[in-house]
């Protein structure tokens, strides 16, 4: 949503800005250059990138619009199931968890979290990661450096697809230039025609040259800092996870384990230990 209001707001302080200006809005319609920048913008990106990356920058359209926002009740919420589960786990043994963990979906302590299971990787990794600790033999240092390769691709599988649309935004600049040249040169041909129609050749390609500035800094490069942002927020979820795994597996109590995770949460979404206690009890905050 705000990427959409963010675009609104740079469109309108520059379009409203050049209006001011007493200038000519028409004038900023020139399809030749959109199709040179854009185009050749797109054309550079399918030499950079593999098929793979590609599917995953158009596939990232969704999650950019609607955004990643984990809450500070969304982490209250993921504590307070793994606290469940993992007290489940010290009454009756682990094997007790089994079909909480086979099924998260079916599982009447971890579907009280919609926001951990709509969420299919965390809900995958999590799953995954104890039934490995279910199969037993599985030390807890070898166990936290499992969680860690898969955190790592997790990562190095996000990189390039900030890097790629990065790249691209770099790339307008550049191409917009080209488009100017390419303009100035139609301007060249046409230089005994009047000079008005100079003018307009002339203000066709310095349209080639804003347009390039403008989808470098105000779009292409600020969507590839979000996606970024994005995935930053998406790890954290996952080593707040990790961090709760990882501390049972040791052998602390579900209550110790949950108050680790709770430390990794950015302080944005982290609830205090008060708030995490009475929420564990079933007691609201006054």
């Amino acid at each position: 949503m705000f990427v959409i209001i963010g675009i609104v707001v740079v469109l309108g302080a520059v379009l409203g800005g050049f209006t001011m200006g007493h200038g000519n809005i028409a004038l900023l319609i020139q399809p030749a250059e959109f199709v040179t920048i854009i185009g050749a913008a797109l054309g550079s990106l399918l030499i950079a990138s593999p098929l793979s990356v590609i599917k995953k920058i158009f596939g990232s359209i969704p999650q950019l619009i609607k955004g990643v926002n984990y809450t500070k009740q969304d982490y209250l919420e993921l504590l307070k199931s793994f606290n469940d589960l993992f007290l489940l786990a010290q009454r009756d043994g682990l094997l007790a968890i089994e079909k909480h963990v086979e099924s998260p979906k079916d599982s009447e302590i971890l579907s009280l979290n919609k926001t951990f299971i709509n969420n299919h990787h965390a809900s995958t990794f999590f799953a995954d990661t104890m039934k490995v600790m279910l199969s037993g033999g599985v030390p807890p240092h070898e166990l936290e450096a499992l969680i860690d390769a898969e955190i790592e691709t997790f990562e190095m599988e996000s990189k390039p697809v900030v890097n790629a649309i990065s790249k691209v935004g770099d790339s307008f600049p550049g191409l917009g230039i080209v488009a100017a040249v390419l303009g100035i040169i139609v301007t060249m041909s046409s230089i005994d025609e009047g000079a008005a129609t100079v003018g307009m050749h002339v203000a066709a390609a310095l349209v080639g040259t804003f347009l390039g500035v403008l989808m470098a800094y105000g779009f292409v490069n600020p969507i590839a800092t979000n996606l970024e942002l994005q995935h930053e927020l998406e790890k954290r979820y996952l080593e707040t996870i990790k961090a709760c795994i990882v501390a049972y597996a040791k052998g602390n109590p579900p209550i110790i384990a949950v108050e680790i995770a709770r430390r990794t949460i950015f302080s944005d979404y982290r609830p205090s230990f008060q708030e995490l206690e009475n929420y564990i009890r079933g007691k609201s905050d006054k």
